[in-house]
């Protein structure tokens, strides 16, 4: 191999995990939106067929499930009055077909004249690439309460532990 093949190959090394990043970063820009606009076959498509979301008690799984979350309370309420699903930029680490990407999410709430923070929690994400892209294969969402898992869900990820 020449050295101008060599240095070709090490930039479209590159390029194909800044194109991962940026497709991972596309899939999290998606979900305030589209929780927030109850579109529950697009909150649905972020995740692969058989993933998960454990928010704490009794995971949910399978995509279709984890969609129809737009559509139960206490989410129909939040929209109806106004909400903000927001996630910070996450830090991700890639490793083949599989990422994780750690963060947090904010939940805000419209009372009138004024925004509240109705939620601040620590996520972790694992994500899978699949033929139409990557989804989430398991999403673990703890409150920033105080308690430690929170904590370690956001060691864990800033680590490397992935």
């Amino acid at each position: 191999m020449s050295d101008i093949e060599a240095r070709f190959a090490v930039l479209e090394a590159r390029i194909a995990v800044l194109e991962d990043q940026l497709a991972i970063y596309q899939l999290f820009a998606t979900y305030g939106p589209s929780v927030d606009s109850r579109s529950g076959s697009i909150t649905a498509s972020l995740w692969a067929e058989d993933g998960a979301y454990d928010f704490g008690g009794d995971p949910l799984v399978g995509a279709e499930i984890v969609g129809s979350l737009v559509d139960i309370e206490p989410h129909i309420h939040y929209v109806a009055d106004g909400c903000a699903h927001v996630l910070s930029m996450p830090h991700v680490t890639i490793d083949g077909d599989k990422a994780v990407a750690t963060g947090y999410s904010r939940v805000y709430l419209n009372q009138g004249d004024h925004w509240r923070v109705e939620r601040a929690s620590a996520n972790r994400w694992e994500l899978v690439r699949a033929s139409e892209g990557w989804r989430v294969q398991n999403r673990i969402n703890r409150l920033l309460n105080g308690q430690p898992e929170a904590r370690d869900l956001l060691s864990s990820g800033v680590k490397g532990d992935a």
